[in-house]
Order: structure tokens, then sequence, then C-alpha cells
């Protein structure tokens, strides 16, 4: 008899069994738990000792598919929040998307935050352009801490790259469902097989209490770890909040248009969790 998906999925990310308590009711709209999200849990390993250093280069690339809206948006608004806590970010994104719903208009952005559209159509030159942007940005801000966010089209990691700069640092946006926990995997596998020293962090979005992520930050780790012999990063979680979905049609950064949202408390840590790493602080 054919086996679908859902039949197959246990294999490679099992369900994580119950913990000692119940997960926490569903908050009132608006609420974020009373600790910060800062989820300590599946946090880096140490590297391995044939692990190649990560390089000075201030460089993060995101896989973003064509249609990846909402995570197009997180990622824009990740640029505004590291703005605010004084980094010069830039996010660098293939020109091909230019005109969709993806970015809001090229150019600056709220707090000195900035939208690249570049023409290149593979990592190598996406590579070439990021470095080009943070020595550019290193200039004008030499005291300030500078990082550039890739948007890197998936079908592009099959190519490959040569470019070990790139992808030393990657940044993945999962949902706690199934098939997109399977999805995330296979992403992950990808960059793996193209950079084998990767460190790749993980935020987990559209939930709705810390244990809820928590949960799906451990199925996908815990797959990784068994299957692929290396360690994920929380990079937090961002909760299921309509601020997100207005703030996209609106083409405004949430904590902006609505800053006392969760979602903008939400994205604000995991701005200060990627400064934090990128700084060494073991905390991260």
């Amino acid at each position: 008899m054919p086996q679908t998906l859902a039949d197959v999925l246990h294999y490679f990310i099992p369900e994580v069994g119950p913990g000692p308590a119940s997960a926490p009711a569903r908050p009132q709209e608006g609420a974020l738990p009373a600790t910060p999200p800062r989820l300590p849990f599946g946090l880096a390993k140490a590297p391995r000792p044939d692990a190649s250093p990560v390089p000075a280069v201030p460089l993060l690339a995101v896989p973003l598919g064509p249609r990846d809206v909402v995570r197009a948006a997180f990622v824009w608004n990740l640029g505004v929040e590291l703005a605010r806590l004084g980094a010069s970010s830039t996010i660098l994104a293939p020109s091909a998307d230019e005109g969709s719903a993806l970015w809001p208009e090229a150019g600056r952005g709220p707090l000195g935050s900035e939208l690249v559209l570049t023409r290149a159509e593979s990592l190598e030159a996406v590579a070439g352009s990021a470095r080009s942007l943070a020595a550019a940005r290193e200039r004008e801000a030499p005291h300030a801490p500078s990082l550039v966010l890739a948007a890197v089209p998936p079908a592009w990691l099959a190519r490959g790259c040569d470019d070990a700069a790139l992808l030393q640092r990657v940044l993945l946006f999962c949902s706690p469902d199934r098939r997109d926990l399977l999805e995330t995997y296979a992403v992950v596998k990808r960059v793996l097989a193209t950079s084998p020293t990767a460190q790749i962090g993980v935020t987990i979005h559209g939930v709705r209490s810390v244990a809820e992520a928590r949960d799906a930050f451990l199925r996908l780790a815990g797959a990784t770890e068994r299957h692929l012999l290396r360690s994920l990063v929380s990079y937090g979680l961002i909760v299921d909040d309509l601020a997100v979905y207005r703030s996209i049609l609106a083409q405004r950064a949430v904590s902006l248009a609505h800053p006392q949202s969760a979602a903008a408390r939400a994205l604000g840590e995991v701005a200060r969790l990627l400064l934090r790493d990128l700084d060494g602080d073991p905390r991260a």
C-alpha cells in the first residue's frame, strides 16, 4: 500500500514524549510568558576539533523560498530590530524578488536598516555582494556591530558553494507543523552537505507557548543530532500574532506599527540573541 508523508515522518522527526507537566494554556492575545522567550534548549555543543573557525565577515544566510512572505517579513523586521540595538544591519535579496510581495521598497528603511537587491544568481555571487556590503557598512560605522542577512533561495543550495563564508552561519525559520519540520530538516541536511562546519540556528514561529516551541525545536534538533551528527542553535521563538500579518499588509515594521504586541517583543529578543551570538556571548 502506498505511504504518505505522514506515514513515514516519525522515522525522521519522531514525536516528543510527554513532559512532566502539560503545556500551558494559550495566553491571551498580546501576552508573552512571564520570562523572556529565550529558549534554554538545544543550544549548540562545542565545535568539533576539525571544525574551521567562523569567519570574521558578519554574514548570515537565510534560506527563503519565492513565496515565503511571512518569513521574509521576519527577516526584514529583524533588520529593523538589529538597527534598534545599535547594529548596522543590511538585508541582501535577489533582484528577482523586486516588485514581489516578499519585500518592501529597496533602500534605507526604519532606524537606518537597509534592503539591497542583487542580481547575483549563485551562492558565490551573493557571498561576494554580502562581503562588499559588510565592508561598506563597517567603513560607515566602524564602532558599531555590522551584520548582513542574505536571503538565499533554497534551490541554490543544491548547486554547492566554494565560498565558505556565506554558509558558515545560517538562520532558519520553522513552524511546529510536522511537514514544515521535515522540510526544514531537508534544508539543514542540504546546508551541511555544502558547508559541513556551518552553525545553523533555528527560530520557531507561529507558536502559542514556549512549550510548543520547545517541543518543535527538540524534534528538529534531535533528528539532526541522530542522523547528521550535528547540533542546532536555538534563536528563540516568534509567537503567533495577528500584528505580524497586519504589518505585512501595511509594509511597516511590527515594532513601529504595533510596539506593544507579543510579536514585536519576540522579534526584539531574537535580534538580541543574534547579536550576543556574534559577540561570542556563551549565554546566547
